[in-house]
């Protein structure tokens, strides 16, 4: 049975409060098993007999706005997705080497239009470094998250849809955990 990885957006932030035991509930109530919450941002492992990813994120958000009464956009990945995504290396080693105060993969709903991947990588800069590979965005921070004009709703205006973002330690932690769970 393939093993999914969801990252919710509006969970445990903005004062959408979801304990993580709720959560695990409303996944297992959709018929989703082996479910599993790592880290309290809305992240959560499960296995599922479905196979169409796009079909599975719709019946989660579905099911997450009834429950909660506010929307929350779901991304899924599958636990071979997430191997190739934390093994990935957006940027030159030379890039790397350079100080910087955080890597953040940013998981998209879909391929970006052409427009809008240049919209998003217009908003690059030397402190701000954007990488778009497959239906994720990769962005360096050189600098904290106050100290940046950008933001997550400023990268989801360039592109036009919702999208939501994880230090690639939890990403790298995630992915193991995925594998783990999917053997």
């Amino acid at each position: 049975m393939p093993r999914y990885a969801a990252f919710l957006r509006a969970i445990n932030v903005g004062g959408h409060v979801v304990k993580m035991d709720r959560l695990r509930t409303l996944f297992e109530e959709m018929n989703l098993s082996n479910v599993k919450t790592v880290i309290a941002s809305g992240n959560v492992l499960f296995d599922s007999p479905l196979k169409n990813s796009a079909a599975l994120e719709r019946k989660i958000e579905r099911q997450l706005h009834m429950s909660l009464g506010y929307g929350v956009a779901t991304f899924l990945r599958t636990a071979a997705e997430m191997e190739r995504i934390a093994a990935y290396e957006p940027f030159p080693a030379a890039v790397m080497k350079q100080p910087y105060h955080a890597l953040f993969v940013s998981f998209l709903g879909a391929d970006l239009a052409p427009a809008a991947q240049r919209a998003v990588l217009a908003l690059g800069s030397a402190d701000d470094v954007i990488h778009v590979h497959g239906h994720e965005l990769y962005w360096l921070r050189r600098k904290s998250f106050t100290e940046s004009p950008i933001s997550m709703a400023v990268v989801e205006r360039a592109l036009g849809m919702p999208v939501t973002a994880r230090n690639v330690t939890t990403v790298r932690k995630i992915a193991a955990a995925c594998s783990a769970g999917a053997k």
